[in-house]
């Protein structure tokens, strides 16, 4: 390892602590994410008798918990932004995330408490733990996970060809803790000799050392003045108490608020309207209307720069709806209509960040090379590249139904591969699309807009939602012919988009590839508009690449 100038292996020393800390961080929360639908079904609502009110109980806390963990972003990027810096942001949110992890290690086996406990049944203590932990997840993650990001933008200076290749390789660190978390958490979990909390415990301490390689980057002074608080906030007091003290006691104050708001979605309170849809409106109303109040003060070229972020949003909103099917429907085709080799339907899961790990650092270099010679190509060329590759992932699995066997089975070199162009399309828009949100926002509103930019990913998991939920209903009538119809019949070589078999599989096949079809078709389409956009937010990015 060579050091020069405070670099390692050419860039900023301070980008291997914020590797670090990111993939121990992703360690706890995949690890935590891998365990928490199968606890739910098969410890925590065991008290409920009716297996599918269980089922859809612990799939609407999940999908409540998924769309928060990544809107409170927005507000944790705001805070960062104008009052804390995102130093303090992220210590504090470390901290709440590491005490939800083990909040969810305690559990009370209402056979050892037949009296209860404190005098309060057994169920509703573990009901506090449970509800506390997400809560403390959700609000947690939401100070921690823009503005370590945005720190790593910070690292790099306006126009240093060097950013988009450091963001790859702290995209790595992400994937690297991806990968880990479900094998370690997963067996601790599913392990007769340990068990869940065990595992959620083994989340916990993740956190912990992401913690302290951040902790260390601070004492080793390597990211210098990045991430401190404002000094116009530095003395300053609210409400009696100074300004970083009243927003940890915010922090504190929002926990009770996202456990009742996990709690009441899952009981759907309100009717058909799910309460997690509603905060979601809502936030985005409010997010333009900040927007809006602060281009006024932009100067022109800011203001489009600005305008160009929230179209690459709008891009990234479509690739992560499509790709955030991998964890629902392309695992329950993998476990329905795909040879598996050495691999259950689950831990196929690990085949996208294992893709990543090797090929991290080849398109981080790559990236630096293209621009050494002036070829690399600009941000909305790689979005347009990134949705079109991951099209084509969905019509490779689409394609494996024809050569599926008796049974319906696909083999498994078609999975493999749609996997590999998702990944390399994920490459293509992900890392790049966190850079540029760095180096195109306003710097007093960098963390806003890049809880803004984690936002998407909440409107993406619901829309992915009913994505997925086509996948497994399929359809009871005859398609009418027509385009969308035409393709499938070509892609699946299903004649008419039907099948007259009787057989499970070949219906279930049926009725993935049918939608992969028409999110692969629908995917190109978008890459197409982003290609055909090109040259205007190319005008409108204002000199940056």
């Amino acid at each position: 390892m060579t050091k020069q100038n405070n670099e390692v292996f050419g860039h900023p020393k301070g980008l291997i602590y914020l590797f670090f800390a990111e993939l121990w961080e992703r360690f706890s929360y995949y690890g935590m994410r891998a365990l928490l639908t199968l606890y739910m079904v098969n410890e925590f609502f065991l008290y409920i008798t009716d297996e599918a009110a269980r089922e859809e109980m612990s799939i609407g806390i999940f999908a409540a918990y998924g769309s928060l963990v990544y809107a409170t972003p927005v507000i944790g990027g705001m805070i960062a932004d104008k009052y804390i810096g995102f130093k303090k942001s992220i210590m504090l949110g470390g901290i709440l995330m590491a005490l939800g992890h083990f909040f969810m290690a305690f559990y009370f086996d209402a056979e050892d408490f037949t009296n209860g406990l404190f005098g309060l049944p057994i169920q509703d203590i573990n009901g506090f733990f449970f509800y506390a932990a997400l809560a403390l997840l959700i609000v947690g993650n939401g100070f921690f996970k823009p503005n370590i990001s945005t720190m790593v933008g910070r690292l790099y200076s306006e126009g240093d060809d060097r950013r988009d290749s450091g963001f790859t390789i702290f995209y790595m660190g992400i994937n690297i803790g991806a990968f880990l978390a479900p094998l370690a958490c997963g067996y601790l979990g599913m392990s007769d000799d340990w068990g869940w909390h065990y595992g959620f415990g083994a989340a916990g301490i993740g956190m912990l050392i992401g913690l302290i390689f951040f902790w260390r980057g601070i004492k080793d002074g390597v990211f210098i003045e990045n991430g401190d608080q404002p000094l116009e906030y530095k003395d300053k007091k609210m409400y009696g108490l100074r300004t970083d003290y009243f927003f940890y006691l915010v922090a504190i104050l929002l926990v009770p608020i996202s456990a009742f708001l996990v709690r009441y979605n899952a009981l759907e309170l309100i009717g058909e309207l799910h309460l997690h849809s509603s905060i979601l409106i809502v936030l985005l109303i409010i997010i333009l209307g900040i927007i809006a109040k602060n281009m006024i003060s932009l100067s022109r070229v800011e203001n489009l720069r600005l305008v160009t972020v929230l179209v690459l949003t709008l891009f990234i909103t479509v690739f992560w709806s499509f790709f955030e099917l991998a964890g629902t429907a392309i695992t329950l085709f993998a476990e329905r209509n795909v040879n598996l080799v050495l691999l259950n339907a689950s831990q196929t899961n690990a085949i996208n960040p294992g893709y990543i790990m090797c090929l991290a650092i080849p398109f981080s270099l790559m990236w630096v090379a293209l621009a050494k010679v002036q070829k690399n190509p600009i941000t909305p060329i790689k979005f347009a590249l990134g949705i079109l590759q991951l099209g084509l992932g969905f019509l490779v699995f689409a394609l494996s139904a024809q050569y599926m066997d008796a049974a319906g089975k696909t083999p498994f070199i078609f999975l493999m591969i749609g996997y590999f162009l998702m990944t390399t399309g994920e490459l293509f828009i992900s890392p790049i699309g966190l850079s540029k949100v760095t180096e195109l926002s306003p710097k007093k509103m960098t963390a806003f807009m890049m809880g803004v930019y984690f936002l998407s990913s909440s409107f993406a998991h619901y829309i992915s939602k009913f994505i997925a939920n086509a996948t497994i209903t399929g359809s009871e009538e005859v398609p009418e012919p027509g385009f969308m119809t035409t393709m499938i019949e070509k892609v699946t070589g299903f004649v008419g988009a039907t099948t007259d078999s009787t057989v499970e599989g070949v219906q279930s096949l049926l009725n993935y590839t049918s939608v992969f079809t028409q999110v692969g078709v629908v995917a190109i389409g978008m890459a197409i508009l982003a290609f055909i956009l090109t040259p205007i937010l190319k005008k409108w990015m204002g000199g940056v690449h």
